[in-house]
Parts: structure tokens; sequence; C-alpha cells
């Protein structure tokens, strides 16, 4: 089963990264407030692409649905993510608009 999802799991875990850093340089910036739904965003980014990792390595009958989910997920992150000039927001952003994309293609 994991071999079919190989490519979503590779995804998944640059994402959920990118996400992770994101957080945490975001929780760094001078003005945090502004970054808040973008801190907010990555951690529902990131858990939800460790989620669905966790789903596909236990071959949960709900893989397609749970991509859905999460495609919409990096899509929310992405879009806010994009909003701000930062690298590490950039990296996430690319990071989410790949992600989605592979989740899509499963969903």
């Amino acid at each position: 089963m994991e071999k079919q999802y190989q490519h979503l799991l590779e995804t998944l875990h640059q994402c959920m990264t990118e996400c992770n850093r994101c957080f945490d340089a975001c929780l760094k910036e001078d003005d945090v407030k502004m970054m808040a739904e973008c801190i907010r965003l990555d951690r529902e980014c990131a858990d939800m692409c460790g989620y669905l990792e966790q789903a596909i390595s236990r071959n949960s009958p709900f893989i397609k649905e749970l991509a859905g989910v999460c495609a919409a997920i990096c899509d929310a992150c992405g879009e806010e993510c994009g909003k701000h000039d930062h690298e590490h927001c950039q990296r996430c952003a690319k990071a989410c608009a790949e992600c989605a994309e592979a989740c899509r293609a499963v969903a």
C-alpha cells in the first residue's frame, strides 16, 4: 500500500517540515501578531500532513477523504504564507502547493 502512495508520503513529509520551520520562524518575527494567521495555519497544515502520513502507513480506509481535507488545508496555508515576503513563508507556500496537488491526485 505505501508504495502506491510513495510520492504523496514524501510530499506530505516535506510540507510538514516546511510548515514547522515556518511556524518556528514566524514566532521569531518582530511583529508576531501580524503573523498570527500564518502561525495558526502552519500548525494546522503540519498536523494534518503528519496525520495523513500515519493514516497511509496504517492503511486507513479513509485515505482519499483525508487527502481531500489535507489538500484544502494545504491550500489555505499556502495562500496565507504566500502573502508574506519572508523566505520561510515563501518556501512553505511552495511546499503547500505541491502537497495540495499530490493530495488532490489521490483524493
